[in-house]
């Protein structure tokens, strides 16, 4: 099977890529956000200096997510590095709650402990120009073919599947993959894992069930913003979604997100990894009949990303105003409020300001009340 139209780009591809972005025009602001007061001409040099992927990674993305880290977080934490088995790959199954900040910062933890890095799976609406998906598929994407035909979705499923479980096992260099658990970011706050995903993986596979489950050593991934990326614009989205049944995106909204979802402060950052999903769970999973084995194997995933997010001060005021409860924490209450107060000044007044704000907190208490 030829996946040469998902992979990441090769070395050579990466580095041909790589020359391409220090053309763009682009590379002024990018530069100015990352390197305050430095000439752009130095980021336009290290990258056509780079000499493969690893190279990208270790000489620029590093120090790039770094920068993002301390300009616009208060901190990032982590936990569950002691579940990875040296030289085991797996599939990380992640919760999705920021476009492109979601892996990165994953792969700069990996990085940051001198781990393997992940490949990672995303959409290719998110590749809209070249520049994008220059630096994305340079960045160890595999593109994700998104489609509205029936058949082709399921071709391309089929496809994506037979890729990550070859990179899995591949003999000479393995990799674990990253994948979102959903199609899409979370929007409401409830994080729930796609039975039609977890039906994807294991399309592949060549055993029964719980063999084919197995040899992908499923891990799950938690990530925690203190302040939801993109908040508003999720609330907005969620508040049209239920007004009229449906909602469009705009050309370049993606785009846009990618971009707020970078520079937007995000107060504390946790990732937890996950306890990968055992043999007596996937046993578990497999003496259900048909689909009901896909949905009780969603359900073991989403337990483990509840028990690994954290719930900040902001998500316990927002679960405490929605349940109509005394605010255990009046300051924090009251801060949080003036947080969303502060946010709703930005609805077009066309928009029912009312309803958008009570969603907005809806998002917030969502990790509370979702047990």
């Amino acid at each position: 099977m030829n996946f040469d139209n998902i992979r990441p780009y090769d070395d050579r591809e990466a580095c041909e890529a790589l020359g391409r972005v220090a053309a763009s025009g682009y590379i002024d602001a990018i530069s100015g956000y990352l390197y305050p007061g430095q000439d752009p001409a130095v980021l336009r040099s290290a990258l056509k200096g780079v000499n493969g992927v690893d190279d990208f990674q270790s000489k620029i993305m590093y120090g790039a997510v770094k920068t993002i880290i301390e300009k616009t977080s208060d901190g990032l934490t982590y936990d569950g590095l002691e579940y990875f088995e040296g030289g085991k790959t797996y599939l990380m199954l992640s919760t999705h709650r920021d476009i492109v900040l979601d892996p990165a910062l994953i792969q700069w933890v990996l990085k940051d402990n001198d781990m393997p890095l992940t490949e990672i799976a995303a959409g290719d609406n998110l590749i809209s120009t070249q520049l994008l998906e220059d630096l994305m598929r340079s960045n160890r994407m595999i593109k994700v073919i998104r489609s509205s035909n029936p058949r082709e979705v399921y071709d391309s499923s089929v496809i994506l599947s037979r890729y990550m479980r070859e990179r899995i096992h591949d003999k000479e260099r393995p990799a674990s993959i990253w994948i979102a658990h959903r199609n899409g970011r979370t929007k409401d706050g409830h994080d729930a894992t796609e039975q039609g995903l977890v039906k994807m993986i294991s399309l592949s596979g060549e055993n029964d069930f719980a063999k084919n489950i197995s040899e992908l050593n499923i891990m799950p991934v938690a990530i925690s913003y203190e302040i939801e990326s993109c908040d508003l614009q999720k609330a907005i989205e969620v508040y049209v979604k239920r007004s009229t049944g449906s909602y469009q995106k705009k050309p370049g909204e993606d785009t846009q997100s990618i971009i707020y979802g970078i520079i937007q402060q995000k107060g504390r950052i946790h990732i937890s990894f996950c306890p990968p999903i055992t043999e007596a769970e996937i046993a578990e999973a497999a003496s259900y009949e048909k689909n009901d084995r896909y949905r009780h194997l969603a359900e073991i995933i989403d337990a483990r990303h509840r028990a690994g997010f954290r719930k900040w001060p902001y998500n316990i005021a927002a679960a405490e105003l929605v349940k109509g409860e005394k605010a255990s924490d009046p300051q924090v209450t009251a801060a949080f409020l003036a947080y969303v107060e502060k946010r709703i000044e930005e609805v077009p007044a066309s928009l029912d300001r009312k309803a958008v704000r009570d969603i907005l907190i809806e998002i917030y208490a969502a990790p509370v009340l979702n047990v």
